[in-house]
């Protein structure tokens, strides 16, 4: 599988496949395709299909199989950018929900829980996310555009929530409350930030989905 990421802020991906190979995506989430192209709806079993609804993706996916040399496109749904992420051996990596847009064959879609349910509950992408597996290149959404750090054993960095588009399976989430009673009162910045420490590959977001849609809500006028 080859393939070229376009068309930022509003990107799409465009793989180039060979006769037998496959990608697995969303439902909804192919954009163009060649007619050449055979789709399969797949469930993967009822712990999979449960295992996607609590990590907010559709319950079932769609395989694209080309028939012969074919060409599948996947258009981000939000402004922002796509990454690819490849996932092997001793690789697996966190995603923030409804972040997965498309993956080779190879790659496995599971639930992620967080181990410190605060981490969970207060972390800006709930109690449970995504963990990508297995072997092959996947492709994920991020909202806005992506800053990509590396942190050592035991570095840290510390953002706002909702920030955290993916990271490194080798790193872990806990959440920090924000000192001082006129920080958490006239500060702006919420009761709590989320703490990623390494090591591991760290990518963060510039604009979380919820805050585009408060954003954009605040200029809405209001009803009478």
């Amino acid at each position: 599988m080859k393939y070229e990421i376009k068309g930022e802020p509003m990107p799409v991906v465009v793989c180039e496949l060979g006769s037998g190979e496959s990608m697995i995506t969303e439902s909804g989430a192919m954009s163009w395709m060649s007619p050449n192209m055979q789709m399969e709806t797949v469930g993967g079993g009822a712990g999979k299909v449960l295992g996607r609804m609590f990590s907010g993706e559709a319950l079932f996916q769609n395989r694209y199989t080309a028939q012969g040399d074919g060409m599948i496109a996947f258009a981000s749904s939000f402004p922002g950018s796509i990454r690819a992420v490849e996932s092997g051996a001793g690789r697996e990596v966190i995603v923030q929900k409804s972040g997965f847009l498309a993956s080779e064959a190879g790659v496995e879609l599971s639930v992620f829980f967080q181990k410190k349910a605060m981490a969970g509950f207060f972390g800006g992408e709930g109690f449970i996310m995504q963990r990508l597996s297995g072997h092959g290149t996947a492709f994920i959404e991020i909202d806005g555009s992506a800053m990509e750090y590396e942190l050592g054993a035991g570095q840290q960095i510390v953002a706002d929530t909702g920030y955290v588009a993916m990271m490194d399976a080798t790193c872990t989430m806990d959440i920090q409350s924000v000192k001082g009673v006129k920080n958490v009162l006239f500060g702006g910045e919420g009761l709590f930030n989320t703490v990623i420490t390494g090591p591991g590959h760290v990518v963060l977001q510039t604009m979380p989905l919820n805050n585009f849609a408060a954003a954009i809500a605040r200029m809405l006028p209001s009803k009478q």
